[in-house]
């Protein structure tokens, strides 16, 4: 329900000195108007600037929206016009206010959810007081991809936490499984990786115990999560063990979860240094998908090979540029925005390790604006990339940093990263003692 929301029809007196029934003075109270006129805006997928125009400047709108100015009756009935809707509309008072919500931002893609309408959702959660549980949960776990998708990583667990007592209540095995499974990626993404490995186990279990409940994909998915975390921590030889008995119980030849198996397979053959497996991988990951299945997951794949090329020893450069050059053209109007912050990444990558510094440095500035959208392991390996920058233009207190770094990491005991950031620092130290470097 709106809250603050008042209708109150009154009638003024026209020049005659009649009382004109037509004439209708809406009275409305903020911050209700406000969030209801948002609401009728973003379900109609209309920005601010499209409902701008004489009288009805972008920052007027903006602070109608905020509650921050209560609406003149020209303001309400040029804002009906633009929206094609009765004046009426923004008075009624909408008992299922977070449904609508729910059903309006799950339809969009994943380009159009934006900081907009994740303040839409916490709005909705925020006053929704007599709810469904189901509707709830659901609302809550579309706020948690929302979060993620804008890398607010910290803010994602803090929602996934409500999301598991709520799944616990509700009792339902495969909304428990689900949380659990999202618990252990925002974990990963956050560089906790033992509660991420702790976090899948649980749901692995949950999975196990109510196996008639739970999807088979799910259970599948939920063991790439296991092969992710042991990779990280090091434990190369149990993730190659089930990430082969994965590839063996695969439904089918194509589709995303056979997508995400093969990518998952050659993550786990470039740690143990098998590029030609992980190539084989790769290649079979990409074909498994088209963009017309899932446009998003088709980015990742691309994302994901390229930067595996670029960890590659010797690194595929051209099979790199080739991937990104495919991604690049939908990266604006497909997929999260931390995918650009990627590609961006992946660029500076690309150009240093061919040998143009200030290209790479050129694309580690532009990168640098979305830093926070990466997930742990990428924001080490920008930071690395930075200080390898450095080094290379001359700061002699570069390899320290690294040296830091290195230590931060293996902290986590993510100690395949901290392997790689250890290499940077030797290769740094190296350059720097060269008498041509």
């Amino acid at each position: 329900m709106l809250r603050g929301l008042k209708w109150s029809p009154k009638h003024v007196s026209g020049a005659s000195g009649e009382t004109s029934s037509k004439a209708v003075v809406v009275m409305l109270e903020q911050p209700g108007f406000g969030r209801r006129l948002r609401q009728l805006r973003l379900q109609q997928g209309k920005t601010q600037a499209e409902l701008t125009g004489p009288g009805m400047s972008a920052a007027y709108l903006s602070r109608l929206e905020s509650g921050a100015r209560f609406p003149t009756q020209r303001a309400v009935d040029y804002l009906a016009e633009r929206l094609g809707i009765p004046v009426e509309i923004f008075a009624e008072r909408t008992e299922d206010d977070l449904v609508d919500v729910v059903a309006t931002l799950a339809s969009r893609s994943d380009g159009e959810r934006d900081a907009e309408t994740r303040d839409l959702l916490v709005d909705a959660l925020a006053r929704a007081t007599d709810v469904d549980p189901t509707t709830r949960w659901q609302a809550l776990a579309l706020l948690a991809q929302l979060h993620a998708s804008r890398g607010e990583f910290p803010e994602e667990c803090e929602v996934l936490d409500t999301l598991d007592v709520l799944s616990g209540e509700l009792a339902r095995p495969a909304l428990q499984v689900y949380t659990r499974q999202r618990v252990a990626r925002c974990a990963r993404n956050r560089g906790d990786v033992e509660l991420a490995r702790r976090a899948v186990r649980e749901a692995l279990e949950l999975g196990e115990r109510h196996r008639v409940r739970v999807p088979a994909a799910d259970l599948l998915r939920s063991r790439l999560l296991l092969v992710s975390a042991e990779t990280e921590l090091g434990n190369v030889a149990e993730a190659t063990r089930i990430v082969l008995d994965i590839l063996d119980a695969l439904p089918a030849e194509r589709g995303a979860l056979t997508a995400e198996a093969y990518w998952t397979a050659a993550t786990v053959s470039t740690r143990q240094g098998d590029s030609e497996e992980a190539r084989r991988y790769l290649d079979k990951a990409i074909d498994a998908l088209d963009s017309r299945e899932d446009i998003t997951l088709w980015m990742r794949l691309r994302l994901g090979a390229a930067s595996l090329c670029l960890q590659s020893l010797p690194p595929r450069l051209e099979r790199a540029q080739a991937l990104l050059t495919a991604v690049e053209p939908v990266l604006d109007f497909a997929g999260p925005p931390r995918h650009r912050q990627e590609f961006l990444f992946l660029q500076a990558q690309l150009a240093f390790q061919s040998g143009d510094s200030d290209r790479a440095a050129a694309f580690v500035a532009e990168a640098e604006e979305g830093l926070q959208l990466l997930t742990y392991r990428d924001r080490i390996r920008f930071r690395t990339l930075q200080e390898m920058l450095a080094a290379r233009a001359g700061d002699l207190h570069a390899v320290a940093r690294l040296n830091e770094l290195a230590t931060e990491v293996q902290r986590t005991q993510m100690l395949e990263l901290a392997a790689e950031v250890w290499r940077a620092a030797a290769e740094c130290a190296v350059e720097t003692l060269s008498p041509t470097a």
